[in-house]
């Protein structure tokens, strides 16, 4: 296997350009959308449309894309990926060049969580424009075809209540916000754990493409 200039003979590109670019920018997106769900903001709605529109991406590239980005390439069965965490906190357990089964796992917990903040939030927006369109009537509607979605603020509780299930919407869109976060904390923790046992730069490999053959 050859190497490009300026490699190493001992490395290889894994990971393509289009998933780099999408996991870098699905981390400020979320960060973003994140980071202002307190406020009446359409920074966080347009980012949140963003994140789903990512998603769909990620989604298409992982039936289409490259080898290492295809699903086929990383997600296995849960007695695979059982038998590869057992053996993983070892530290005896099997390097992937790719996505190792947990890691499989994770692309999709992680996809199937944003996927629900992002349609819960969409609703929330079309809720708070219908009940908009009750209050102000349909010709200043149509000058606000985005609603705020309130993902944070206990105070809306009310407001939302009696509009198709808005508080139901609510909780679900913060519940799955969190969730995210949750997941996002334990997906650095396992990367910078196979770094160690690995000993490679994990990080630093989604930033170059390449790695250790």
């Amino acid at each position: 296997m050859s190497a490009e200039p300026g490699h190493a003979a001992t490395d290889v590109k894994v990971w393509d350009p289009l998933v780099r670019i999408f996991h870098w920018s699905l981390v400020i997106a979320f960060a973003t959308a994140y980071l202002t769900g307190d406020e009446e903001s359409a920074v966080h709605e347009w980012f949140g449309y963003v994140v789903l529109g990512q998603i769909a991406f990620r989604v298409l590239w992982g039936f289409i894309g490259t080898r290492h980005a295809r699903f086929a390439d990383f997600v296995h069965r849960p007695g695979t990926v059982l038998g590869y965490a057992r053996e993983f906190i070892t530290g005896r357990a099997r390097r992937y060049l790719g996505h190792n089964p947990l890691g499989g796992m994770m692309i999709l917990a992680l996809l199937l969580s944003l996927t629900v903040t992002g349609v819960t939030g969409w609703q929330l927006g079309q809720a708070a424009t219908a009940e908009q369109a009750a209050v102000s009537g349909p010709a200043l509607t149509a000058l606000l075809p985005i609603a705020p979605a309130y993902a944070d603020d206990d105070d809306e509780d009310d407001e939302h209540e009696g509009n198709g299930g808005g508080e139901w919407l609510e909780e679900t869109h913060e519940l799955f916000a969190n969730l995210t976060v949750l997941l996002v904390i334990l997906h650095i923790a396992g990367v910078l754990a196979g770094s160690l046992i690995y000993r490679e730069n994990l990080v630093r490999a989604m930033f170059t493409g390449r790695k250790s053959v």
